[in-house]
């Protein structure tokens, strides 16, 4: 699949999301294995637009590292990956974490692959997709997993003395209760999510503000880490770092 065909099949732009029908509920988070940028940028960009969390890795090491990092809801799985096999991959993921939910998306068509990997997973995808599929398929994996009326019980998240409970939307640091507003617990957690990784203003912008084109001169993000900073630093070191000129990241 050529990038112009992937360009092609991205949804159109505009802020907000789309209407998804009922797939699944907005904020379910979704970690995407392929090794090809091209195509795992456009897969992102349509899952966003969707109102998915998505997180990306490009190999089996790094998507064993996120997935117990950022405990998602579904991976969508390349079979074929640079240190390893996306079947191995997701029988590595379903012992780890026996409720996420598991699709295959590859070039590999032939019935005894499919019904092999199928195995392994929830459902399977041959390239070239159709994004609207792959959006779709990936709801109706979530749909039969999740029941849309339970809140299903996330384990904490947890970087160094920081623990946030994604289901009481709560903060401890050290063991002590930190106060945040909506916003900061959404800053807090994404920075969490990044483990010790620098992440860029413009990200932050985007992940968290919904912002696709913010103002350069926006200083929305310094101030909202100027807020977490003064809230966190009370309990413990500096946690928050700088890269001036890039972002921003933990300790």
């Amino acid at each position: 699949m050529t990038l112009k065909e992937l360009q092609s099949c991205a949804p159109p732009g505009g802020g907000g999301g789309a209407d998804t029908g009922g797939m699944t509920a907005p904020g379910s988070t979704v970690l995407i294995v392929e090794d090809e940028p091209s195509i795992a940028d456009v897969l992102a960009i349509a899952l966003r637009y969707h109102r998915f969390e998505v997180m990306t890795a490009g190999t089996v090491q790094g998507a064993l590292a996120l997935a117990e990092r950022t405990r998602p809801d579904a991976a969508l799985l390349d079979v074929m990956l640079p240190d390893g096999d996306g079947r191995a991959l997701a029988r590595e993921l379903r012992v780890r974490r026996p409720d996420l939910a598991l699709v295959f998306l590859t070039a590999r068509d032939a019935p005894a692959e499919i019904v092999g990997a199928l195995g392994y997973g929830d459902d399977y995808i041959t390239k070239p997709f159709n994004i609207d599929e792959v959006v779709a398929r990936i709801g109706a994996v979530l749909r039969r997993t999740r029941p849309a009326d339970v809140i299903q019980q996330r384990p904490p998240l947890r970087y160094g003395d920081l623990e946030l409970d994604e289901t009481t939307y709560s903060v401890h640091r050290a063991g002590r209760t930190v106060e945040l507003t909506p916003t900061e617990y959404a800053l807090l957690r994404f920075l969490v999510r990044n483990g010790g990784r620098i992440v860029p203003k413009e990200q932050l912008l985007r992940h968290v503000w919904q912002y696709e084109h913010a103002p350069s001169d926006s200083t929305v993000v310094e101030t909202y880490i100027s807020y977490l900073r003064r809230k966190l630093d009370t309990l413990g070191p500096p946690v928050i770092t700088t890269r001036r000129g890039v972002g921003y990241g933990l300790a």
